[in-house]
């Protein structure tokens, strides 16, 4: 918002108490994120900025407070807004109401599809949107060189957007060993940033290794999943995105690291979550609740998931609930429970009629599957006779970090099978992009399937047709109807689709409702569990095998990729 003179002299009249303000929050307890100390006051706001705080105030519009508790809105400091599966119009419709009042997104799942294009449309979204969507420059499309994407950004593609007003930075750079390598373009991405934000995705990552990414001015990690990992790089001056999202869950390992002393280093992130998760356990508010029952300071972790998070990106103009901030706040009915009440949006409340005023911005993207149709042989894996043992990717819950594993596995006419009883079964990745038609097979664990197929179009980063199944016409079934449906999810059993969820949108994200996507992923998490399937959220689960920059063993178009070696199983 432009401040003009006239409207600023209000402000400060209307702080001082010379003058109505246009809206007062009446009537609350102001949890200080800074000392810990409640105070009961009103707020007074005027456009979208607080103006007056520790007093009481005459007002326009008068909103009664009930005796609540107020915090700072919430800011999430990383995420992909493709991942919850709806267009940026719907995420926020689903997750400011649970107070996020400001989030910090990374188009690297759009952009990997259609390039400048797909941030293009994100920053058209954060233009019209009602809450604050902020954006880093998505720093690695592809993310490596050992896929094949659907584009690719040099630096020249990303300065094109650097003057926008709802850009940050550089987003998470996580081909760390191009970094260690002085990989040319990437050394150009990093020089244009220096003394702007860079973010980090360094998983693992220690040592004198971790000081050499770090000297290329990298401040902030995610990817952290314990605690001796997260105090290392906090030593080292990185900022601890603590991650809790649909598959990755960092919470409980990372909770020790958040007290009085680190909490001005420390925010909070989802990364990747989906609608249902949202709807049944809450975003950032769930996280700041688990936080507290773990005995994390109460006014910290508030701290954290605003003040902090604010500081850390730079965002000088929120995450205090006081004179001269912007006019996100929270209210709610119980503090260390996090239970949300009203939510108040540079200076709104968040009601149906925000959203129903916005200018929608047109989908992008609805041809952007490519793939040719495939069959049942498509999918069968030749014997390797150089090796007696078998390369498996063995999956965690909660983990998108995968493990190496091997396997002896019976061969016939039809190729080398898989070992339902010992859970190994088949894993393909299928190029959908148009550019060569790739195939490559081998062999994950982890699943519990005992029949059937589960397929994905969502497949990070390259976003590629991500299959797993133990029969071969499954997954040709469940493939050739993600291309029926221009991209999503597709459960197939017994030769026939039995759940699916149609993401025509670059392949990533729907044109329904949040709600129509959750009641969708339920029937589809129900059909994944019917065929054995034991992971709580197998989709995004099936999404983050095809991640070569996530140790250790991971899937691509290309083949079998060692993360350790940076390079392919042989």
């Amino acid at each position: 918002m432009t401040i003009s003179p006239e409207l600023l002299t209000r402000m400060i009249k209307a702080g001082a108490g010379e003058e109505p303000a246009d809206v007062v929050i009446k009537n609350v307890r102001l949890l200080d994120v800074i000392s810990g100390t409640i105070t009961h006051t009103d707020i007074a706001i005027v456009a979208d900025r607080i103006v007056g705080t520790y007093g009481y105030y005459n007002g326009r519009q008068l909103i009664e407070g009930d005796n609540r508790y107020v915090v700072p809105g919430f800011i999430d400091t990383h995420l992909h807004i493709e991942s919850s599966l709806v267009t940026p119009f719907e995420f926020e419709r689903c997750v400011l109401p649970h107070g996020v009042t400001t989030v910090i997104c990374d188009p690297h799942e759009i952009a990997n599809v259609l390039g400048a294009d797909g941030i293009r449309y994100f920053l058209e979204c954060a233009e019209r949107a009602v809450m604050d969507i902020r954006v880093n420059l998505s720093s690695c499309v592809p993310a490596t060189q050992h896929e094949t994407s659907g584009a690719r950004l040099e630096i020249a593609d990303l300065e094109k957007f650097r003057g926008h007003p709802q850009v940050i930075g550089l987003a998470e750079m996580m081909n760390f060993p191009g970094v260690l390598a002085g990989d040319p373009g990437i050394i150009a991405k990093l020089v244009a940033f220096q003394g702007g934000h860079i973010d980090g995705h360094a998983p693992l990552l220690s040592d004198l290794k971790l000081n050499g990414y770090l000297a290329a001015g990298i401040r902030t990690d995610h990817e952290a999943t314990t605690a001796v990992e997260a105090r290392e790089k906090l030593q080292k001056g990185m900022a601890i995105l603590i991650r809790e999202g649909s598959v990755s869950k960092d919470l409980d390992a990372l909770a020790e690291i958040l007290d009085a002393d680190t909490s001005a280093y420390v925010a909070l992130c989802t990364d990747d979550r989906n609608p249902l998760d949202i709807l049944e356990e809450g975003h950032l508010d769930s996280s700041i609740r688990r936080l507290i029952a773990r005995g994390r300071p109460l006014h910290h972790v508030y701290r954290a998931a605003s003040h902090s998070a604010a500081r850390i990106f730079g965002l000088k103009d929120r995450g205090l609930v006081a004179p001269g901030y912007r006019a996100d706040i929270v209210l709610l009915d119980d503090l260390e429970g996090c239970q949300v009440a009203e939510v108040v949006s540079a200076g709104r409340l968040v009601r149906p009629e925000l959203f129903e005023r916005r200018q929608l911005v047109p989908a992008v993207g609805l041809s952007s599957m490519k793939a040719s149709r495939v069959g049942a042989s498509t999918f069968t894996v030749p014997p390797n006779p150089r090796q007696n043992e078998t390369p498996v990717i063995a999956v965690r819950p909660g983990l998108i970090i995968t493990y190496r594993e091997t396997a002896v596995l019976e061969v016939s006419d039809k190729g080398t099978l898989p070992d339902i009883e010992n859970d190994v079964i088949k894993i393909g990745v299928i190029e959908r992009h148009g550019i060569n038609g790739n195939v490559a097979l081998s062999f994950t664990k982890g699943f519990g399937l005992k029949r059937g197929a589960i397929a994905s179009s969502v497949g990070h980063d390259s976003h590629n047709i991500t299959v797993v199944g133990v029969s071969d016409i499954d997954m040709a079934v469940a493939v050739n109807r993600l291309i029926e449906l221009g991209g999503g999810f597709a459960v197939a059993d017994g030769g026939k689709v039995t759940a699916e969820l149609a993401l025509p949108i670059a392949g990533l994200m729907s044109t329904l409702s949040f709600e129509q996507v959750a009641e969708k992923l339920h029937r589809l998490r129900e059909a994944a569990f019917a065929l054995g399937c034991t992971l709580p959220e197998p989709f995004l689960q099936v999404a983050f095998l095809a991640l070569p920059v996530i140790p250790h063993l991971k899937m691509t178009d290309r083949g079998l990729f060692d993360v350790d070696k940076f390079d392919f199983v042989t």
